[in-house]
């Protein structure tokens, strides 16, 4: 059976896995760098707290035997140094002006990644668009995804049900190793949408980060960008049996 652009089923079906597979590896790269801008933001935080922290509390008894004990010209120094050496607080302050750099690159560098990610499922969209009907066409798909309304995993398996019972029955039509491309098309929008609003919560995060904020919210930063909480695991893993 031939499409409109001359393509067999069994050719588009090829080309659709391709850019599934791209599309996947894509989203390694990205969970790659999320790795890394944890890394850079726990990096922020330790520089951060360095720099800001506390002198020794000179009214503690103990503090002040121990000073007493110790009441060396370097000692003395160091106390009044605010408890710092030279080279630890200049080293603190350009490892935090390299973490906000290396920050900043990563918000970049995510977005260039989820751009590509946006134009092969683009791509796959209007693939099964101009197949005649023979691949359920996904207009209805929403992918417009902003950080305060979240897709669900149910509306991925509602999408799903929606999909077979408008499409023919493929284990009688097909060979038993043929794609479900309606289906796989619906994986990926589904976590596209996930994998954006991570992207729009690190970027708010990055655009956040202040020298003066408070200790606990930049703690709370710290956790969710390593929580990844738009993040399901379960979907990207169930993804990828789809290529292994």
């Amino acid at each position: 059976m031939e499409s409109r652009e001359g393509k067999s089923i069994s050719d588009l079906e090829e080309e659709f896995f391709h850019k599934f597979r791209d599309f996947m590896t894509g989203i390694t790269k990205i969970d790659e760098l999320g790795i890394a801008g944890s890394k850079l933001l726990s990096g922020f935080q330790q520089a951060l707290e360095f720099i800001r922290r506390p002198p020794i509390d000179m009214n503690s008894k103990l503090v002040h035997k121990i000073i007493v004990a110790n009441e060396t010209e370097r000692v003395k120094a160091y106390i009044n140094s605010g408890c710092r050496k030279l080279n630890e607080s200049i080293q603190s302050v350009t490892n935090l002006r390299s973490c906000t750099h290396g920050l900043c690159n990563h918000i970049s560098k995510a977005k260039e990644i989820l751009n590509e990610l946006e134009g092969l499922l683009g791509d796959v969209t209007n693939a099964i668009q101009t197949t005649d009907g023979n691949l359920l066409a996904l207009s209805d798909l929403d992918f417009d995804v902003e950080l305060n309304e979240p897709v669900t995993y149910n509306d991925l398996e509602e999408k799903d049900a929606l999909s077979r019972s408008q499409s023919p029955d493929v284990t009688t039509t097909k060979k038993k190793k043929s794609i479900d491309v309606p289906h796989l098309a619906m994986v990926m929008a589904f976590i596209y949408s996930m994998v954006k609003q991570d992207y729009l919560m690190q970027e708010k995060i990055v655009s956040a980060l202040d020298v003066k904020m408070p200790s606990e919210e930049l703690e709370s930063y710290c956790q969710m960008w390593s929580l990844r909480p738009f993040i399901n695991d379960e979907i990207v893993h169930q993804a990828w049996e789809h290529i292994h």
